[in-house]
């Protein structure tokens, strides 16, 4: 979205728009309800009509960052799902995801929406990407790539793995002796191959 002034009927998309905007610019800290609304459009008074404070906007914006992770997650699994390299493609793309918008990478997993229970879309759609998650295991197990260890202890070893991974590309802390030698694909393979994977052809 544009600072051009709002005009149609659907103002909390409208916003919610605008903050995830805002939030790629200006990271978390720069994110307030008046420079949403400006961003919008619209009056510093009107997100107030949907939102009832700062903390309300973070969880539909993160809610709608939650919503495009597992949009982009049911591509790729359906995508990759016979592919040798399935995990690989998965956390690669994941990668990616990230990379296009650290803003809202870091605000879907920085605990700064701090009343999490009190917005049942949040968790709601927070839930449906775990269970993504899950079906991952599964299909690395049906496909041998994995044991048959327990779904969600698996499913946190990888979170955890890839997670860190991507947050030190983010920062980056990846010790530059490693940049010379690897790319960033190849780094984020080799990661996953000490998961337990097949190795890399």
């Amino acid at each position: 979205m544009t600072n051009q002034t709002y005009h149609h009927g659907d103002l909390k998309n409208a916003l919610i728009t605008a903050g995830l905007a805002v939030l790629s610019e200006t990271g978390i800290e720069g994110l307030s309800l008046r420079k949403v609304a400006q961003r919008a459009g619209v009056s510093h008074t009107a997100p107030y009509n949907h939102f009832a404070d700062k903390q309300a906007l973070l969880a539909a914006i993160s809610t709608a960052a939650q919503q495009q992770m597992f949009e982009m997650l049911t591509i790729a699994i359906n995508h990759h799902r016979t592919s040798p390299d399935f995990l690989y493609e998965i956390a690669w793309e994941t990668y990616q995801f990230a990379q296009e918008d650290p803003g809202r990478y870091r605000l879907m997993f920085s605990h700064t929406v701090e009343e999490e229970f009190d917005y049942p879309e949040f968790i709601a759609t927070w839930q449906k990407n775990i269970m993504l998650l899950e079906e991952i295991v599964r299909i690395c197990q049906e496909c041998g790539q994995f044991a048959d260890h327990d779904v969600k202890m698996m499913a946190l070893h990888i979170w955890s793995t890839v997670h860190g991974f991507i947050l030190l590309a983010l920062e980056r802390q990846l010790p530059p002796a490693y940049l010379e030698k690897y790319t960033i694909r190849e780094m984020l393979m080799g990661v996953i191959r000490l998961l337990g994977c097949n190795e890399l052809k």
